[in-house]
Formats: C-alpha cells, sequence, structure tokens
C-alpha cells in the first residue's frame, strides 16, 4: 500500500469521527431548543415498552418586554444632598438593590435595570417582562435603602400586661367552654361527624367529620399517646388537651406502619471519614481494626467492647446505643442492614461514609397508626400575644450614621476587607455595641436581610471598622456599593409608568415563526439549485448553525426582544454569506483547471480573509452597540455576535468538514454536482 493510500484512509477515517462528533452535537442542540417534542417520544417510548426513561427539562427562552409584556418604569434619582463624586456610585447602589428585589419580591427572572444620565438628571429605568401587577412592582422598588447593625438578642420575652393576661383568660375560658357544649352533646347522643361540623374549629378536617385520617407520633403526638390506650370505636368523654387547642376525639380503627429498630454500633472511623476529628487510623488500619474486634465481639460483650474500641465521642457512655430508628433516619448503608439482620445478633462489618461500623440489633417492632376523627377548639398561649424574641435587635446604629464604606486590604494576609467609616454620632454608637459584644457577633443588614455577619474581636473605639471574610474583589465591591446605598440613601420618583402589551401575541409570533421558515427554506432552495451538491452541503451546515446558535441563547439565558431575533435572521444571511464567498472562489479555482480536491481546500483557505475581515467589522460594530447602547440596542447586538461568531466556526470547519468528505467520495463521475464542471477539469 503506498504512502498516499495509508493518508487518504486515515483522513477518510478522522472525517467519520468528526462527523460523528458534529452529529451528537446537533443533536443536543435540537434537543435544549425543542424538549418538548423529544419527551413526546420519550412518553411515547415509555408506554409502548414499559420503560422508566426520565423526561428532560423544558426549559424556554427568556422573552424581552415586548415579546410577552410587562412593565416599564422611569425613576429620578435626587441626588441634590450628595456630593458630586458620590453621585454616580450612589445611584449604582440603588440600581443593584432594585435589581435584587425585583428578582426577589417579584420573581422577575430577567429584568432590566440601568441608569443613565439626562442632563443633571440621574435616571434608573426599570423594565420587567412578564410582570401584570404595576401597582405591586412599584411599591416594592420604591422604598429607600435601609441599612442597620443589630446585635444577638439574649433577652427573654416580655410578661404580659394585666390587659393581655385577662384577654388570654378570656379567650381561653371562652374555648374551654365550647369544647365542654361539644363533649356534652357527643354524650347525649349527637352523631360525631355532626358535632365535628358544627363546632370543630379546624378547618381541614370538620367538613369531613373530623376525620384526620392515620396519624403518628411525629404529627399529632397527644392524639397518639391517647389512641394507644384505646380500642377502635372509643370516644374521649374527657377533653384532650394537644398543641394549639382542645379536642374530643374518636378513635376509627388501627393499622400496622412501617417497622422501627433499636440498636447498638460500634465505628472505627479513619482519616478522611466525615466527621473523623482527630483520626487515628489509615483506612487499611480502621478495616485491620474492626476485623479484629469482630471476631471477638458478642452480643454480651458489645457494650464494653464498644467503650474500649469506638471512636465515636461519647459512645462508650452509653454503649453506642442509637435508640430507635425508622428508615430514612440513617444512611442507607447502616440502616439496609440494621433492619436485615436477625433480632439480638452482630452483623458482619458494614462501611458508610463515617467509617466501619458493627452493629448489634437490640430490638424490632411494627410501629401502631391510628385513624382518628377530632372536634378542635382552638386555644392560645402566652406566645400568641407576645412572640418569642427575634434572633437579632436594633441597635440604633444605621446607615445614617456610616460616612462611608471603601474596599481595603490587610498588607499582612493579602486578604481583602471592606473598611466602613462612621460619623461622631455612629463612632459613639459602634464604640458601645463592639465593647458589650466582645466575642460575639453583630450583624449588617440591608433591606431586612442579612448580608454580613462578623465577629466582634475587641471593642472599637475610633468609629472605623473593618469586615473581613472570603471576599473576591468583586464581592467586596459589591457589599461596598451596598453599605454606601444605605449610607447614602438616594430618593427616587417614579416619573414615568407603563403597562406594556405583548408586541407579538402567541399567534404572531407563531405565524412569524411559520414565515421565517418558509424563509431559511427559500434559501435552502435557492443555494441547492445554484451551486448543486455543494449548495446541499451548506443547507446542512445552515441547519446545523441554527439549532447550534439557539441552543447557545437558551442555555445562556439571551433575552429574546424583537430586535435579538432581527439580530440573529441577520446573522443567518451572513452564514449563508460566509458560504457563497466559498464556493464562488471554488468556482474560479476550478476554471484554472484544479482538481475538485486541491480547489476545495484552496477556496477555504482563499476566501477566509474576505469572510474574516467582514465578520471583525460587524463584531467592532456589535461591541461599540453593546458598549453604548441600552435596552433592545444590546439586545440586537448580542444576538448578532454570538450568530456571527457561530457562523464562522460552521462555514469554516463544518462545511469544510463535511466537503472533505464529500470529496473524497466522488471521484469525478459525478462532475454535474460540483457547480457543472467538465470531468476532464476535475480530474486534471
Amino acid at each position: 500500500m503506498s504512502k498516499k493510500q495509508i493518508y487518504v484512509s486515515s483522513t477518510k477515517s478522522q472525517n467519520r469521527w468528526k462527523l460523528c462528533v458534529f452529529l451528537a452535537v446537533f443533536i443536543l442542540c435540537v434537543l435544549a431548543v425543542a424538549p418538548a417534542y423529544a419527551n413526546r417520544g420519550i412518553d411515547w417510548v415509555n408506554t409502548k415498552m414499559n420503560l422508566g426513561f426520565p423526561k428532560l427539562p423544558e426549559k424556554t427562552f427568556n422573552l424581552g418586554l415586548d415579546l410577552q409584556g410587562g412593565a416599564h418604569l422611569i425613576y429620578q434619582a435626587k441626588t441634590e444632598n450628595i456630593l458630586d463624586k458620590d453621585r454616580a456610585d450612589s445611584v449604582e447602589g440603588v440600581r443593584d438593590i432594585i435589581e435584587r428585589r425585583v428578582r426577589g419580591g417579584l420573581g422577575v427572572s430577567e429584568p432590566l435595570v440601568q441608569t443613565t444620565k439626562v442632563g443633571d438628571d440621574y435616571r434608573i429605568i426599570v423594565e420587567l417582562p412578564g410582570v401584570s401587577n404595576v401597582n405591586e412592582a412599584i411599591k416594592m422598588i420604591g422604598e429607600t435603602p435601609i441599612l442597620e447593625f443589630k446585635e444577638e438578642n439574649n433577652d427573654p420575652p416580655r410578661d404580659l400586661t394585666q390587659e393581655e393576661l385577662n384577654q388570654l383568660n378570656e379567650y381561653n375560658g371562652a374555648a374551654n367552654a365550647k369544647a365542654k357544649e361539644a363533649l356534652k352533646a357527643i354524650k347525649n347522643g349527637m352523631n360525631f361527624s355532626e358535632a365535628a361540623t358544627k363546632y370543630s374549629e379546624d378547618e381541614t378536617s370538620k367538613n369531613n367529620g373530623g376525620d384526620l385520617g392515620y396519624i403518628t407520633k411525629q404529627n399529632y403526638p397527644e392524639l397518639y399517646d391517647w389512641a394507644q390506650n384505646h380500642s377502635d370505636g372509643d370516644v374521649s368523654y374527657d377533653l384532650i388537651k394537644s398543641q394549639g387547642g382542645l379536642n374530643v376525639l374518636k378513635k376509627i380503627s388501627t393499622r400496622d406502619g412501617e417497622k422501627k429498630v433499636s440498636a447498638a454500633h460500634l465505628l472505627i472511623c479513619y482519616m478522611g471519614a466525615e466527621s473523623c476529628d482527630n483520626a487515628q487510623y489509615t483506612k487499611e488500619q480502621a478495616k485491620k481494626k474492626i476485623e479484629e474486634i469482630k471476631s471477638q465481639i458478642n452480643t454480651q460483650n458489645f457494650a464494653e467492647m464498644v467503650k474500649q474500641y469506638s471512636t465515636e465521642p461519647g459512645a462508650g457512655d452509653r454503649g453506642g446505643d442509637l435508640g430507635w430508628f425508622t428508615k430514612g433516619q440513617m444512611v442507607s448503608e447502616f440502616e439496609n442492614v440494621a433492619f436485615e439482620i436477625t433480632l439480638g445478633s452482630v452483623s458482619d462489618i458494614v462501611e458508610t461514609k463515617f467509617g466501619y461500623h458493627l452493629i448489634y440489633k437490640k430490638g424490632e417492632e411494627t410501629i401502631k397508626e391510628y385513624a382518628m376523627s377530632r372536634i378542635f377548639i382552638k386555644t392560645k398561649e402566652k406566645t400568641d400575644i407576645v412572640p418569642p424574641a427575634s434572633e437579632w435587635k436594633t441597635t440604633g446604629l444605621s446607615g445614617k450614621q456610616l460616612k462611608r464604606a471603601e474596599v481595603a486590604q490587610d498588607y499582612q494576609t493579602g486578604q481583602v476587607q471592606v473598611s466602613l467609616a462612621f460619623d461622631d454620632e455612629g463612632k459613639q454608637l459602634f464604640s458601645d455595641i463592639t465593647t458589650r459584644n466582645v466575642d460575639k457577633t453583630v450583624a449588617i443588614f440591608l433591606d431586612g436581610e442579612a448580608i454580613s455577619i462578623p465577629r466582634v474581636n475587641e471593642p472599637i473605639t475610633d468609629g472605623n471598622a473593618v469586615i473581613s471574610g472570603s471576599f473576591t474583589l468583586a464581592e467586596a465591591r459589591l457589599l461596598s456599593q451596598r453599605l454606601n446605598s444605605g449610607a447614602l440613601p438616594v430618593p427616587i420618583e417614579l416619573i414615568s409608568q407603563q403597562s406594556i402589551e405583548a408586541s407579538l401575541g402567541a399567534d404572531s409570533l407563531q405565524k412569524s415563526f411559520k414565515v421565517g421558515i418558509f424563509g431559511l427554506l427559500l434559501v435552502a432552495l435557492f443555494m441547492i439549485v445554484y451551486y448543486r451538491f455543494p449548495g446541499f452541503l451548506s443547507v446542512l451546515s445552515l441547519f446545523f448553525y441554527t439549532a447550534l446558535t439557539l441552543a447557545i441563547f437558551k442555555l445562556l439565558g439571551v433575552t429574546l426582544t424583537l430586535s435579538g431575533i432581527a439580530g440573529f435572521i441577520l446573522s443567518i444571511g451572513m452564514a449563508v454569506d460566509a458560504n457563497v464567498l466559498v464556493f464562488e472562489r471554488l468556482k474560479e479555482e476550478l476554471r484554472a483547471g484544479k482538481s475538485l480536491s486541491s480547489a476545495m481546500e484552496e477556496s477555504f483557505v482563499r476566501a477566509w480573509t474576505s469572510i474574516r475581515d467582514g465578520n471583525i467589522t460587524t463584531l467592532i460594530s456589535c461591541a461599540f452597540l453593546i458598549w453604548f447602547g441600552m435596552g433592545f440596542v444590546q439586545g440586537f447586538a448580542v444576538t448578532l455576535a454570538i450568530g456571527v461568531l457561530i457562523s464562522m466556526f460552521t462555514a469554516i470547519v463544518f462545511t469544510r468538514l463535511i466537503m472533505r468528505f464529500a470529496v473524497s467520495l466522488f471521484k469525478g463521475e459525478a462532475s454535474w454536482m460540483f457547480l457543472g464542471y467538465k470531468k476532464e477539469k476535475l480530474n486534471s
């Protein structure tokens, strides 16, 4: 076999593998773009063959304001009382907070919140796709950012006032009287279901005759305890107190529930095992040790062996006893063995993420479940009037006393920090707070959310503080910006609001999609008729380009607007244009008498400079539109830029690959398919 034959065979093999890779990418892109159709096929396969293939997540494209409608709001920031040098940063801080509010509070995944300057005025433009309640959005956005410093609250809840105590006693007295009335009605022969409908205050069960279904110890402990000591059909002729109120009970039936097991274990953990502090064994040493213990241990000496060898802290004091547990409470490897081994036996060695175990099964029983009905009358506790104390309490120090927050750096460790400086009032407050909270935490809240909870190492009396943590530079800047926005609150005034309907309804959007498909098919037909087989290959490349681009749009979360769709359609034209340049160059090379293979290779090389230069100028234009533009202009530029980059890849890489593969299959006899040139020219 000649060297030339070996080279050609190798190239064909490589081309086949590359084509397989591209085909796999194309299929993945189609699945990402249209998962609903794939899921229909999966449903059909699962139904016909009784398989359980999982469905694909049906993530939709992010549509802009003009495609799905929403709210368009313009605010003017009142910066008159802020220094000129701080105005831009303060407004950007407000922008950041507004974006956080609309993402969290309104659930808008792709809001557009941006600042602009009109003359000397700073404005904030807010676009909320899919938001129908404009008033709710205005209410949430319009509040001034609030920065607060809070300390741990160790104060006990206050006692009830006499008036509150009288109200509590009066309410509970009325509840007790009502419960006794219901109980009396039952004793006098009233049907339990009718009594529940009349008296019960449990809205979920009263209209079902008080039926609670089958209960367990975990969800109704007081009711379960009563049911354990009574027979099916029994009614409580005393009031049963439970959390939240008084009950009249009826036990309907009993059934077996899940099993529970009582067990003890001996653990030998090793270096690298979870929760294995101060490990004394490697994994191999731990395995050897547990095997040695296994050869000596039995049910009689189990507790003593645990005390002597177990590495679990405190296990020796309780003999390794774990008490009772049900399935789901232990790691699966452990509980599977604990439930399967014989009662009163010691297991073989069991390995979990915590180490090696030996398990002694001490008890096993089936949990009973009871079907219950009840008449429930609500009562109140002291905590219903005076709620439990909050974890944090206000200190009086807020953004009003903060002069500035800046990004700083620890010169010894290089750690990024945020430094704080307070005014005179804040200096004294912060000194008092840090003095009484040494070795405790102080929380910094922005808009009611804790953004940092540093620990106080020593009293700080100079009015300056440092927040340290595992900050990146970007995170420190963001925190500084948020603090400054609270320290220098910028009042904002709503100067324009619009509730925007979708420019394209679902029907119009569907029609536009159909027109786009029709146009794409016409382009494909032209390429095939005019350029013949190379045109057909360019159509394959175009379909690959379209699927890849749409998949990237969806995966990157690109928000599609009307202008964005226009940018995508323009990029399709540029993708076709790249193929036209290649094929026209191919004509020239074939006219020059070159063989099909060399002409094809030369056409891509010589057309590349024109394709490159044209696309680079387009990308430069896109960069300027993204940098200086806003809103729909940016959407157009982003989709066009992504489309141009992918079109360069598909035209030069994918089209070239399939052309190489095709040329290796045709050896001149199919010359009419290649732009109509004669056979002898192709073979020359």
